[in-house]
C-alpha cells in the first residue's frame, strides 16, 4: 500500500495520453484521447500542452502525434517493426494522399519491397524489375540507401549493377552517390523507374533498421505530393515507433 501512496497521478495520467498517441496510425485529436485515457477535457489540455512543450508530442493538422524526445527514447529499444501497425500506417497514408504507399527494408544486405498498401483506386506500381536490379531507380532504395554510413553506401553502388530503365534513370554511380549525399530527407525519382511515375520517399527515422516509407502518383502530380511531405515523414516516424522486437515481414510478392 506504501508503494501505491508515492504513485503520481499526473504522470500515470501523462503516460496514458503518451500510449494512446503512439497506439494510432494517424493523429489524434484532444476530445478523442480524453474519451480513450477517461480525464476530463481541460485535464487533458494541460497534460498535453507539457507534452508537446517537452516534445514527446507534437500538435500536427488533425490532432497530436509522437514527438522527437518519444520517438528518440523508442528507437534505442527497436530492433524490428511492428508489421500489423505498420501496415494500418500505410493504410492511412494511402487514404491521406489518395495514393499507394509502400514500405522497404534492407534485409540482409538488399533493398525489398516489404509492405504495400494499395486499392482499386490506388493501383500500385507494377514491379516490373526487382529491387536487387532497381533500387538505384526509386526512391525507396535511394531513401534506404541515404541512412547507411558511406562506405556502406558506396559498398551497395558498387555491388550493383545502375540498370537504365528509363531515358531518366541515374545510371553514373558518382551521381547517384552525390544525390543520396544531399542532406534531404526525402528522395525523389522523377520517372527513373517507370515512364509516367513519380514517387517520393522518407526514411524510417530508426537506429535499429533500415527502412522507408513512399507513396507513388503520376508524374504529373508529384508536386502535390511533395507539398503533403509532413504526411509521409509522419508515417515514418510512426513505423519507427512500432519498433518492437519483431522481425519485418518477408518481402511481398508482386
Amino acid at each position: 500500500m506504501a508503494t501505491q501512496r508515492t504513485l503520481i497521478q499526473s504522470v500515470s495520467r501523462a503516460l496514458a495520453l503518451l500510449d494512446a498517441v503512439g497506439g494510432s496510425a494517424r493523429p489524434v485529436t484532444a476530445k478523442c484521447l480524453a474519451r480513450q485515457s477517461g480525464l476530463a477535457l481541460p485535464t487533458a489540455y494541460h497534460l498535453l500542452r507539457t507534452l508537446v512543450h517537452d516534445g514527446y508530442l507534437a500538435r500536427e493538422e488533425g490532432g497530436y502525434v509522437l514527438g522527437d524526445r518519444a520517438l528518440s527514447l523508442a528507437g534505442g529499444r527497436a530492433v524490428g517493426m511492428h508489421p500489423a501497425h505498420a501496415h494500418q500506417v500505410l493504410e492511412h497514408l494511402r487514404d491521406e494522399l489518395h495514393a499507394p504507399a509502400y514500405l522497404s527494408v534492407l534485409d540482409d544486405g538488399e533493398i525489398r519491397l516489404a509492405d504495400v498498401a494499395d486499392s482499386r483506386s490506388c493501383p500500385r506500381v507494377d514491379m516490373w524489375v526487382g529491387f536487387h536490379h532497381a533500387a538505384h531507380a526509386t526512391a525507396l532504395g535511394k531513401a534506404v540507401l541515404s541512412t547507411l554510413p558511406d562506405r556502406a553506401r558506396r559498398d551497395y553502388v558498387a555491388a550493383h549493377e545502375l540498370a537504365d530503365l528509363t531515358p531518366h534513370t541515374v545510371t553514373s554511380p558518382p551521381r547517384l552517390l552525390r544525390e543520396l549525399d544531399s542532406g534531404s530527407d526525402v528522395a525523389l525519382d522523377r520517372e527513373e523507374f517507370a515512364v509516367g511515375t513519380a514517387c517520393v520517399a522518407v526514411a524510417v527515422p530508426s537506429p535499429t533498421f533500415a527502412a522507408a516509407v513512399a507513396v507513388s502518383v503520376r508524374a504529373d502530380q508529384l508536386g502535390r505530393v511533395l507539398e503533403r511531405g509532413d504526411a509521409i515523414r509522419r508515417a515514418a516516424r510512426l513505423i519507427a515507433y512500432a519498433g518492437a522486437g519483431e522481425r519485418p515481414d518477408p518481402p511481398v510478392t508482386i
